[in-house]
């Protein structure tokens, strides 16, 4: 017997479940366009990707979260936080890695089981004040320009390497502050204005700030817990 419309699956989903779905749909689009050769189309759909990641957390916290918006999530950011940035750099340098091939291939492989177990344990880790192991979002961010630019391939490849142990590490993270949220905001859709200009400046800029962000944002955060930390003992 066939169960009543309003009972289905589809009524489950808000506007918040909508904007993850459209996070997911970025990051397999991108994947699609890296088969013919469009790597700025690719580069600027992740990005979208990365947005709309952050977009579906405000409207969830404004118009409600639904049923399904726990188990979307980390299934979209599969996609365009993992799956999709590696597929980018195994694109980028199969053809000018060389000899290197079989440990890019492993590199990834590790990025790609790190940011499973990193997106699978957000929910059970989530803290208010900060992220315990470094976002998806901002190894997303590095790998992806890296590759972008195009940087030496063995550089890229440790960096890579960094990041997936950056992400299931256990060191605190905090979390970006609304006017840091525009302005990286602002920054990537000026990477993605300007992405397919490889001078362009925008991408750089991206990169050094995620840089800044990955080096001294646990520096800041012990900065300000340990006097409170000091004044309990």
């Amino acid at each position: 017997m066939k169960q009543p419309l309003q009972n289905s699956m589809i009524k489950h989903v808000t506007v918040a479940d909508g904007i993850t779905i459209c996070n997911a749909l970025f990051g397999f689009t991108a994947i699609l366009f890296l088969f013919i050769g469009l790597f700025w189309v690719s580069f600027s759909l992740i990005l979208l990707g990365l947005l709309a990641d952050g977009l579906d957390g405000v409207v969830a916290r404004r118009r409600g979260k639904g049923k399904l918006g726990e188990y979307l999530e980390p299934m979209a950011d599969l996609t365009t936080l993992s799956i999709a940035p590696a597929a980018f750099v195994f694109v980028t340098y199969q053809s000018s890695v060389g000899q290197y091939l079989f440990l890019l291939f492993g590199i990834l492989i590790l990025f790609f089981v790190s940011s499973v177990v990193r997106l699978g344990s957000f929910h059970a880790l989530k803290d208010d004040a900060f992220f315990v192991g470094l976002p998806a979002s901002a190894s997303t961010i590095v790998i992806l320009v890296v590759a972008f630019v195009h940087f030496d391939s063995i550089l890229c490849i440790a960096l890579i390497f960094i990041l997936s142990l950056l992400m299931v590490s256990s060191i605190r993270f905090p979390k970006p502050s609304l006017s840091l949220n525009v302005f990286a905001t602002l920054i990537i859709f000026a990477a993605i204005g300007l992405g397919g200009l490889y001078t362009g400046v925008a991408p750089f800029i991206l990169l050094f700030a995620v840089a800044c962000y990955i080096i001294g944002g646990p520096i800041v955060l012990y900065l300000i817990k340990k006097p409170q930390y000091e004044r309990k003992n």
